[in-house]
């Protein structure tokens, strides 16, 4: 009897070990990423380089992956391609890439995108505003917004957007409710 109860502990204690160690790892994020759950992300209207006005709002029901740059900043600079990595493998896909660079004008802008071979497009926050009301804690700084409007996670500094560690936990992000 006694023989019965203490196999019955132990498969008790391992499947509850088991259960606690898929369900942490099916909630870790990548390293660099943190949960940042804060409400609703601060709406927001900005023009990008070629003037055309963009406002946040209107990507409600895609993730937006929104991010604080300048070119003067070097982790900026080093992570841009891996930026574009990420845009191209989540073409299609219910995610846009909403990039915010801080206080330059627009000639120093295109400048630095020419030169650093990327196909991306920048909204610029001359005035500092836009970055005012979101507080980045440096540059870079990136949040993930769900469908829904609400800020979920937040990255401050340089990362290798391209790596498949970041592209699988935003594909796994695509596919829940978060």
């Amino acid at each position: 009897m006694k023989l019965k109860q203490t196999f019955t502990l132990l498969v008790f204690v391992l499947s509850s070990f088991l259960s606690l160690s898929l369900s942490a790892s099916n909630s870790q994020v990548p390293f660099g990423i943190r949960h940042y759950d804060i409400g609703s992300a601060q709406n927001f209207t900005l023009s990008d380089i070629d003037g055309e006005k963009y406002e946040l709002n209107n990507s409600k029901g895609n993730w937006v992956f929104l991010h604080f740059w300048a070119s003067w900043c070097g982790p900026c600079r080093v992570e841009m391609p891996g930026i574009q990595q990420l845009a191209d493998k989540m073409k299609g896909e219910k995610f846009q890439i909403i990039m915010i660079n801080t206080a330059e004008d627009e000639d120093t802008v295109f400048e630095f995108l020419g030169s650093i071979n990327v196909e991306l497009n920048s909204l610029l926050d001359i005035d500092g505003q836009v970055t005012e009301v979101w507080k980045p804690r440096g540059l870079p700084t990136s949040f993930l917004i769900n469908p829904k409007g609400k800020v979920k996670y937040q990255a401050i500094g340089g990362r290798e957007w391209g790596d498949p560690i970041y592209i699988n936990f935003i594909k796994k992000l695509l596919k829940s409710d978060a």
